[in-house]
């Protein structure tokens, strides 16, 4: 016969919830018990069976996560380290796109959070109040975003900038636009705030190209706007944009990097395959997604304490084909 919780429990010698908190919820019992739990249920071949642990902990055993677009190459990865990392933890997940529509993020974490322990809300879209009233209600973690006293993941933007300044700085360049993306997005608030610090701590002269969509379309339409501007290097809000910038400044004869460096953000798998390759700023995608189960377990385990949580994970510049010394003449 299969081994049964109590079973488990008379083997270690404690009670049938303390062998449930013992292997859902680790940190609310002595690691001496936990010890002796583990290897009992070791011995007995014993295997937590969901249903029953959610009846004996109230835990459903799976968590939510929300993207704004699966589409988009960056979330793929923070998805692979989100399920991962839950996977270790014995935890399912539910996934959810969004669409980029604020609106539809905020029903999905209403619907979700019915079925699920906790949740993870990937570069939210939803205004700082709906936020704030989701926060209030379910518990949750946000990556690229911070906002309030929500536990969050983000990343080190203004270091990232900082680099991308002082290598295009380096090259000779003293002109650089910025290609932002959706005017709503946290992550290109914060990512243009540092943009403007180390480009004024440089004596560099930014000029900022209006909100485009954060794909590569969006690339395409700044593109004319970057020729018809003058500079000689610009950064892109992300890759996907970057990229759609290289295929559109080649259409134009604009030659990359002799005419125009070309910088992005975040290190996706094509920045790499372009031609020429892309000079990016890479981000520690599946690291960030490891890092929100963490603090999405911490919160479930020990609400106080999590709350006021932060992780901010390093940011690296990647240089690679598209930049180059700036133009002289």
């Amino acid at each position: 016969m299969r081994a049964t919780i109590r079973d488990v429990a008379s083997e270690a010698g404690v009670s049938p919830s303390t062998v449930s908190r013992a292997l859902s919820m680790p940190g609310l019992v002595s690691p001496v018990t936990r010890e002796r739990v583990l290897r009992a249920a070791q011995r007995l071949g014993y295997e937590p069976n969901r249903a029953a642990r959610g009846l004996i902990t109230g835990r459903t055993g799976n968590l939510g996560l929300i993207v704004p677009d699966l589409a988009n190459p960056f979330f793929p990865t923070v998805v692979k380290g989100v399920q991962a990392r839950a996977r270790e933890a014995d935890y399912a997940v539910f996934l959810a796109d969004a669409d980029e529509d604020p609106t539809v993020e905020s029903d999905l974490v209403r619907v979700l959070a019915k079925q699920v322990d906790g949740l993870i809300l990937c570069s939210p879209r939803a205004r700082e109040e709906d936020i704030r009233t989701l926060a209030a209600t379910t518990t949750l973690v946000m990556v690229n975003r911070r906002f309030g006293r929500v536990p969050s993941v983000v990343f080190d933007n203004a270091d990232g900038m900082r680099q991308a300044v002082a290598h295009l700085q380096a090259l000779g360049h003293r002109r650089v636009a910025w290609v932002g993306g959706p005017r709503t997005s946290w992550s290109n608030r914060d990512r243009m705030r540092g943009l403007r610090a180390a480009t004024d701590a440089a004596g560099m002269e930014l000029l900022v190209v209006g909100h485009f969509p954060p794909q590569f379309e969006g690339g395409i339409a700044a593109a004319d706007l970057i020729i018809a501007s003058g500079v000689s290097s610009v950064i892109a809000y992300n890759d996907l944009m970057a990229l759609g910038l290289l295929g559109r400044l080649q259409a134009r004869g604009v030659h990359v990097p002799h005419d125009i460096s070309v910088v992005g953000i975040d290190d996706i798998q094509m920045s790499s395959m372009s031609s020429p390759t892309l000079t990016t700023v890479s981000l520690t995608k599946e690291q960030a997604g490891r890092a929100a189960v963490d603090l999405l377990l911490s919160l479930l385990e020990r609400p106080d304490d999590a709350r006021t949580v932060r992780r901010e994970l390093p940011t690296q510049l990647l240089v690679r084909g598209s930049t180059g010394v700036a133009p002289t003449g």
